[in-house]
């Protein structure tokens, strides 16, 4: 049976990182790091690449600018509908 899946917050996953490292370190295999923190191959290739290098304040503000954006998006969009609503409307084309 397969486990659920667990979501983890930037500042864990660095720290997650960073106890791999010293496992390898210490000459554990790639096998037992993915084992002993609960991930996969390609798990672990996805946070290095994200967040390799990163300490955990700059993990949790790199989010908080990811979703600060993600609205930051929605907001234009909303914007962008109104005006062309608002442009049809003036033609009387409805």
């Amino acid at each position: 049976m397969k486990q659920a899946r667990k979501r983890r917050k930037p500042e864990q996953i660095v720290k997650a990182i960073a106890e791999g490292e010293a496992m390898l370190a210490a000459g554990k295999s790639l096998a037992e790091v993915y084992q002993k923190l609960g991930i996969v191959e390609s798990t672990w290739m996805r946070w290095k690449k994200q967040y390799g290098g990163m300490k955990s304040d700059e993990a949790r503000r790199l989010r908080e600018l990811e979703i600060e954006n993600q609205k930051l998006k929605e907001l234009l969009a909303e914007a962008e509908l109104d005006k062309r609503m608002l442009k049809v409307i003036a033609e009387g084309n409805f």
